[in-house]
């Protein structure tokens, strides 16, 4: 047998044997669409806008970030529609100067920052997962203390030419029960978006 052939058999069984070849088919990257680029911002530029609202308190702009009949579920429960979604987190902010407030007591200033995300784009529907992280000036001589930090597990709907959540999981990972995986989440959202088109 040539040396090339029994390099080939070789590396073969190799892969073989570490679990590489034997890869569900859905580990593979998606084709994307001529349109994802698009899609892709307009997600982005939503995700960052429900950012500035919770962070600057507008109410307004934050619940419109949702479907009409969107759900948010955090760690305290499951809110379905815009109001049911305003009313929750509303009760949440009055309280959030109980886990982070300067030294002389007052609430702290929040900002939350996503670091990376992966988005799925099928069509009018999308998922993405996305790692985000928040700070805020609750440190010694209210210096900047990293607060808190998890995953958005995310579907999003395009109805009527704009993209907006129809659902939001905020996983809280440092919460005991709210911790992603064990599984690749991306793998996850793959594999939801192949379902849907079956």
């Amino acid at each position: 047998m040539p040396k090339s052939i029994a390099r080939a058999a070789f590396a073969a069984a190799l892969l073989t044997l570490t679990g590489v070849a034997s890869m569900p088919a859905d580990a593979k990257q998606p084709t994307y669409s001529k349109s994802y680029a698009e899609d892709r911002a307009e997600i982005e530029d939503l995700m960052a806008r429900y950012l500035f609202a919770i962070d600057y308190f507008d109410w307004d702009s934050y619940v419109e970030t949702f479907a009409p009949d969107g759900e948010l579920e955090f760690a305290s429960g499951t809110s379905k529609g815009r109001e049911a979604i305003r009313a929750a987190v509303t009760s949440f902010s009055k309280r959030i100067g109980e886990f982070y407030h300067t030294e002389d007591g007052k609430p702290a200033i929040l900002r939350h920052v996503i670091l990376q995300s992966s988005i799925r784009v099928e069509g009018n529907r999308a998922w993405g997962r996305t790692l985000w992280v928040e700070m805020a000036n609750h440190g010694p001589k209210d210096t900047m203390k990293m607060g808190t930090y998890g995953i958005y597990e995310d579907e999003f709907v395009k109805l009527d030419g704009k993209w907006l959540i129809a659902k939001r999981r905020v996983l809280n990972e440092f919460l005991k029960g709210r911790q992603s995986g064990p599984t690749n989440p991306v793998r996850d959202m793959d594999a939801l978006a192949v379902a849907s088109k079956k």
